[in-house]
């Protein structure tokens, strides 16, 4: 009952995020407004970590199995892929290795600051968010 309990909070989450995808005239999946809403309700405590911690936990488990349709689906698609499957890795292994470049350098600059600011400056937000993530856990 638990479980049923917890997987509910997270299915109206999802559906409030698809309300929004309908309200919103934004091209931004109803995924991401659902996730944006859970995340609120965590932060400011309108919805306790308790009351989804463990169906999160599960479906975190869970998740490379759901890789596997998109797995077939490439497995079905072969015939098509198999004479740009050169280019399309190459264009796989570029823009993964750029989103991780990007991502790394915005969060040094997010963590370090500017130059103009202090070392000391710079790392009390860094411990402030690590006893933040420790008080969660």
């Amino acid at each position: 009952m638990k479980y049923a309990k917890q997987f509910g909070i997270i299915l109206a989450v999802t559906f409030l995020g698809e309300i929004l995808k309908f309200i919103i005239p934004l091209q931004i999946p109803a995924s991401i407004y659902g996730l944006i809403l859970m995340l609120l309700a965590l932060k400011f405590k309108i919805i306790p970590l308790d009351s989804v911690r463990e169906a999160g936990k599960f479906m975190i488990e869970i998740m490379p199995m759901m890789f596997i349709p998109a797995a077939v689906g490439v497995l079905e698609a072969w015939d098509k892929l198999k004479a740009i499957w050169i280019p399309l890795l190459i264009i796989t292994v570029v823009s993964t290795v750029a989103v991780m470049a990007v991502a790394g350098r915005v969060t040094q600059f997010a963590i370090h600051g500017r130059k103009g600011r202090s070392r000391k400056a710079a790392e009390e937000p860094e411990e402030k968010l690590a006893a933040e993530w420790s008080e969660n856990d």
